[in-house]
């Protein structure tokens, strides 16, 4: 009898997992699957932002409608989609980076953004791991080529460790975002 009680009580939380991971779109019910999402500005301009789901191409999927768990920076959030599109809850006030991560059934879908504030505007720019490995890398190798060059590439180094560090982009979320990007190529 109580490992009845225990199958059920999984079965329960189970089924009630579903809802998270896919939604059933348009009027066929098949399932749709976020395995993709755009980061705009919300046409609202109210200092938030609009998640966009998106396919492969980046083109938007307006038949996702449904909850589905988000992670900003760390904090778990719900955003309920509706046509394709959700609206983060919290207003941004500065600029920031910021690393969103969608896990679903396929994996996990991060992406790391540096939201730039200018008045009421918000621009979100799309930072690749590509890039977070090579500024580093290209400052240590010129640093070991040049001697002279060694202590203002350490300069840089931690100057660019602080304004990232200041603005949101801890270690953690800086490997999060390289290995996401590797586990991607394979």
């Amino acid at each position: 009898m109580r490992n009845l009680k225990s199958v059920l009580l999984l079965i329960i939380f189970l089924t009630g997992l579903t809802p998270l991971f896919a939604q059933s779109g348009g009027q066929t019910g098949e399932q749709v699957a976020l395995n993709n999402f755009v980061v705009k500005e919300n046409l609202l301009k109210n200092n938030k932002l609009a998640i966009i789901a998106a396919d492969e191409n980046e083109k938007p999927l307006e038949s996702l409608n449904g909850t589905f768990l988000f992670s900003f920076n760390g904090f778990v959030q719900e955003l309920k989609f509706n046509n394709g599109v959700a609206v983060a809850p919290q207003p941004i006030d500065k600029s920031t980076f910021l690393y969103l991560r969608h896990k679903n059934e396929s994996g996990t879908h991060g992406k790391l953004f540096y939201i730039y504030k200018k008045g009421d505007d918000l621009n979100p720019v799309k930072i690749s791991w590509v890039l977070l490995v090579l500024v580093p890398l290209g400052i240590i190798i010129l640093a070991s080529m040049f001697r002279k060059f060694i202590i203002i590439g350490g300069i840089i180094l931690v100057a660019l460790l602080i304004f990232n560090s200041k603005n949101g982009l801890r270690l953690p979320t800086f490997f999060d975002t390289i290995f996401d990007g590797l586990k991607g190529l394979f």
